[in-house]
């Protein structure tokens, strides 16, 4: 508001001083834009501290040019006088440019900073052996985490069982087809193909193709640690759709950016609550396939703080 009052009584002054064919008018008009300009750049207070002594210095040049006879004539051209005049309504004008650039700067960063500013949501998972909850990463990983609770609030995981436990290592869960806990195609299922909105406030639409898979989201370099949950694939690119594991160890050797091995599953979670049963879950007696001879069923995900 300060500035643009000042911005208001330069033109004037511009005016005047084209009017009165004051060349000290001008300059300082011109003093007072330049000032301005420096404002919109970031550094408020030096520039509004000179805006005011050049507005100040303005009045001055206003007062002597009102005391002198209308007919006076400055020392210069006419043409001197007329192209500071302009400069410093370039000046002036440069200043607002900048000044609207920065505030449409701002507004973005406020927009790209909602999700980060809130807390992340939780997912509450009952299962037949206990509940536990999890934070899903949407602030850091927006894309996996929101086709997490897509399904979730879908229900696609109600009644679908754990079909891969190994103790310290990890709980495996997600396959469709582990509905019936004895399937042999258990960890080969997955979603079917669509679309589902990416919770980032952006609106966008993100695509599951090629048997309901994702495109994997390599960009924070968060670890495979115990409570982490992690997205499994096949071991090709873009081969994660709706099955997921949770570590019970430091398995580093699963990080996309650990280049040790080729084995690349970005984390979009963590175990916030009832991390015991987890472990409990991986420690069960097992088949020779690894699934629980006892079966764990998950009874149902809600996702609340969305």
């Amino acid at each position: 508001a300060i500035l643009a009052r000042v911005l208001q009584f330069c033109v004037l002054r511009l005016y005047r001083g084209c009017c009165w064919r004051s060349a000290t008018m001008a300059r300082q008009a011109l003093t007072a834009g330049l000032f301005l300009l420096q404002a919109a750049s970031g550094d408020a207070f030096t520039a509004g501290r000179g805006a005011a002594a050049a507005c100040l210095k303005v009045r001055t040049a206003q007062a002597s040019a009102t005391t002198a006879p209308a007919d006076a004539e400055y020392t210069g051209s006419h043409g001197t006088s007329l192209s500071l005049a302009l400069g410093g309504l370039a000046g002036v004008a440069g200043a607002m440019a900048s000044a609207a650039g920065r505030r449409a700067q701002r507004k973005a960063a406020r927009a790209s900073s909602t999700v980060a500013c809130r807390a992340n949501p939780v997912a509450t998972c009952e299962t037949s052996a206990g509940t536990f909850k999890v934070e899903l990463y949407l602030d850091k990983m927006p894309l996996t985490a929101s086709n997490f609770i897509d399904l979730a609030k879908t229900g696609f995981y109600n009644g679908v069982h754990f079909h891969r436990v190994i103790p310290n290592f990890m709980c495996q869960f997600g396959c469709p087809y582990a509905k019936d806990p004895r399937s042999p195609r258990s960890g080969t299922g997955g979603p079917n193909d669509g679309e589902f909105e990416v919770l980032d406030g952006s609106g966008q639409k993100a695509k599951r193709s090629n048997g309901g898979n994702i495109k994997d989201e390599f960009t924070e370099k968060l670890g495979n640690e115990p409570g982490t949950l992690s997205m499994a694939n096949t071991g090709r690119p873009n081969s994660g759709g709706s099955q997921f594991f949770i570590n019970v160890n430091n398995n580093s050797f699963l990080n996309w950016f650990d280049r040790s091995t080729p084995s690349s599953h970005p984390v979009f979670g963590r175990v916030i609550e009832g991390y015991d049963l987890i472990e409990k879950i991986s420690q069960v007696a097992t088949d020779q396939n690894d699934a629980p001879r006892d079966p764990v069923k998950m009874l149902q995900i809600t996702v609340e703080g969305v």
